[in-house]
């Protein structure tokens, strides 16, 4: 055989031309893409179930109700008041002080005592004015007789009319100078200049004080004033004479009862508000100068008002609100009410609008509540609630 058959025998048995790579990676690439969105479609599809299940368990449950107590809304009568933070003042007050300079010799009174009007606080040393004074009264006596006898002697015209007026001058002068040392002898004892309590002696015996020096303070404290601020709206119900009622945190247990004796005939023209006085007994000495205490001045007149407890109210900027407790398909539901309150006295609070006497609102625990809210009674639970309460201590 020739070598050109053999030649096109070769070409005849050639194997057939390989598939390219590159064609078969991107095939694999599809598959697996096309696994993996299967995959996601599967985990979505089961987490839409499961959300699916979520929505109908949550539109299916029923919240437990809430635990509450409750309290009717009440019309009661109540004495319209203005509350205030009032200072209490001495009714007098003065710092005892020395008018003339000299050394203490004598200290008549203990710090914190009771002294009357007239008792001796501090006695001054008067040697220098008790000679002084001697050396006076000897010039006046003698200025007295030389009076005497220009007298007679101008009567009998030996002395003449200048020598008389000159005797009238020296006598008037002698008598004056000792005047104004025995003025000085005075002076030099100090006394109480009311009846009070004086406070702690600011000197010792042996000082020489200036004149100005402070002793002590003296404070007439029965009875006492309490002077506080009020708006000037209440001008027009405000007078003297009416009823007050102090109260402090010192002593929580008692109150005291006294009268307005003062409304300022000023407004202060920065803070719009009026300065009153208020009097009150205070034989006990328990209420002192400077402390401050809670005052209320009553009203003459007793006005109808609707009353809940204060702690019903929720306060809130957009507007304060309370709930109502209703009866609704066989159980009880809140509804919220917006209401406007006024005073509060005590535990209570009088509303002015919103709400209807004989209502049933939530006393507490209406801060966990909303619209629709299923309630509990638990009015077993309630506290106390009065117009004036006092804290007691448990042990």
């Amino acid at each position: 055989m020739n070598q050109s058959a053999v030649r096109s025998l070769d070409t005849r048995v050639e194997a057939p031309p390989a598939v390219p790579v590159r064609r078969r990676s991107r095939r694999s690439w599809l598959i697996a893409a096309a696994g993996v969105v299967a995959i996601l479609v599967v985990l979505a599809g089961l987490k839409a179930a499961q959300i699916g299940a979520m929505i109908k368990s949550a539109k299916a449950f029923v919240p437990p109700p809430e635990a509450i107590t409750s309290a009717k809304v009440e019309a009661v009568r109540w004495q319209a008041s203005r509350a205030a933070v009032a200072t209490l003042v001495a009714v007098r007050a003065v710092t005892v002080s020395s008018q003339l300079p000299g050394e203490v010799r004598e200290i008549g009174f203990d710090s914190g005592a009771m002294v009357r009007r007239g008792d001796i606080l501090v006695r001054l040393d008067v040697s220098t004015e008790e000679a002084q004074l001697a050396a006076s009264e000897a010039d006046a006596a003698l200025a007295v007789q030389t009076l005497a006898r220009t007298r007679v002697l101008h009567q009998q015209s030996s002395a003449t009319q200048a020598d008389l007026d000159a005797a009238e001058a020296r006598a008037r002068q002698t008598a004056a100078t000792a005047a104004t040392l025995k003025t000085a002898i005075v002076k030099k004892t100090i006394r109480a200049p009311f009846d009070g309590r004086v406070a702690i002696r600011q000197v010792e015996l042996g000082q020489v004080l200036a004149p100005g020096t402070p002793i002590a303070s003296l404070q007439s404290v029965s009875p006492i004033h309490a002077d506080f601020w009020l708006p000037q709206q209440v001008l027009a119900d405000l007078v003297a004479g009416m009823q007050a009622r102090l109260s402090t945190d010192v002593f929580p247990s008692r109150t005291w009862d006294g009268v307005v004796t003062v409304v300022n005939p000023e407004v202060d023209p920065a803070t719009r508000n009026v300065r009153v006085r208020a009097t009150f007994p205070n034989q006990d000495g328990f209420l002192r100068p400077g402390m401050f205490g809670n005052v209320e001045v009553l009203s003459h007149d007793q006005r109808p008002a609707l009353v809940i407890p204060a702690t019903a109210a929720l306060y809130a900027p957009y507007g304060d609100s309370v709930f109502a407790v209703e009866q609704k398909e066989k159980q009880l539901v809140a509804r919220q009410k917006f209401v406007r309150l006024g005073e509060r006295r005590g535990d209570l609070v009088a509303v002015i609008s919103g709400l209807d006497a004989g209502e049933t609102i939530v006393s507490s625990g209406a801060f966990k509540l909303h619209n629709g809210s299923t309630l509990i009674l638990r009015n077993d639970l309630a506290p106390t609630v009065e117009v004036a309460p006092k804290p007691t201590d448990d042990k």
